[in-house]
């Protein structure tokens, strides 16, 4: 039974994490209408970016979180109008196209990152949070329980800029109809770029933190694509609130299979539940998008 507890408990840490992932990814989805092929890679370069900056800055990575969700924010606002313009062309299958480009964008990150690192994994080494945190006889890691803080705290705050604001609002508008918003006077592309921004942004903050709790190789990028498609597919794609749930479940799904079956068997395990949950839920678990 302890060892039930223990794994929840885990799970539910790294969950946050997936949840701060996943949240930016279906609110792209809903504004672009692009599913981000890329969405891996922001997590893995991310991490990488914390790993040189710190090293060559010599100074603990956690001081350049900020940074990070700055410097990422302005790549994909610079992204962003490449996409809307894929996404908008009338000389070819504007889904299709979407997929085609941010598959590219995530190839050439792959890449550059093989080039410039290989296949070794590398850490995001920290020194803010030693050893382990324990309460009621449950015992975690103390980065993990930042992680699991920071993912809180930025999706309360990503949540209240959403819903609370009138950017927010316009953001809103825009998911459920383009054309609307725009009668309205909303300047959708420039919506668009302000997602995109902080969608980047926010992904490579919470890949940071991944990095400092799994060890990163360019290659893990297609299975946090992986897990963020598990994420929006379950929650009902668009649908941000529902991305709660199931970034939370994701955690826990893990985490207990790698307990008592083995990390190898996580995808088999963990996409055989989506299938049997879009059997019995096709539209999500959420059936609201983000009104």
């Amino acid at each position: 039974m302890a060892e039930l507890v223990q794994a929840l408990v885990g799970g539910i840490l790294i969950g946050g994490l997936y949840v701060a992932i996943s949240i930016g990814f279906s609110l792209s989805f809903g504004v672009l209408d692009v599913v981000d092929l890329a969405v891996g890679m922001w997590v893995v370069i991310g991490a990488y970016a914390v790993i040189v900056a710190s090293e060559a800055l010599k100074v603990d990575a956690f001081v350049l979180l900020p940074a990070v969700f700055v410097v990422f924010g302005i790549v994909g606002w610079l992204i962003a109008p490449l996409i809307y313009r894929v996404r908008t062309s009338k000389y070819a299958l504007p889904a299709l196209m979407g997929l085609a480009f941010t598959f590219g964008l995530a190839t050439l990150i792959r890449g550059g990152l093989l080039t410039a690192f290989g296949y070794n994994p590398r850490t995001v080494r920290t020194s803010f949070f030693p050893g382990n945190i324990e309460l009621l006889g449950i015992t975690a890691p103390a980065i993990r329980v930042a992680g699991f803080v920071f993912a809180v705290i930025a999706t309360g705050l990503f949540l209240a800029f959403l819903f609370y604001t009138r950017t927010g609002l316009a953001i809103r508008a825009t998911a459920q109809s383009k054309e609307n918003a725009g009668l309205m006077g909303i300047d959708v592309k420039r919506i668009s770029s302000l997602v995109y921004a902080i969608y980047t942004g926010l992904t490579a903050m919470a890949g940071a933190l991944l990095g400092a709790i799994y060890a990163m190789t360019p290659e893990v990028g297609l299975r946090y694509t992986l897990f963020a498609f598990f994420v929006v597919v379950l929650a009902g794609l668009g649908s941000v609130v529902g991305v709660l749930a199931a970034g939370l479940f994701l955690g826990v799904l893990q985490s207990v299979v790698t307990t008592y079956v083995g990390a190898n068997y996580t995808l088999l395990v963990v996409f055989g539940v989506l299938f049997l949950a879009l059997l019995l839920f096709p539209q999500g678990i959420s059936r609201r998008g983000l009104a």
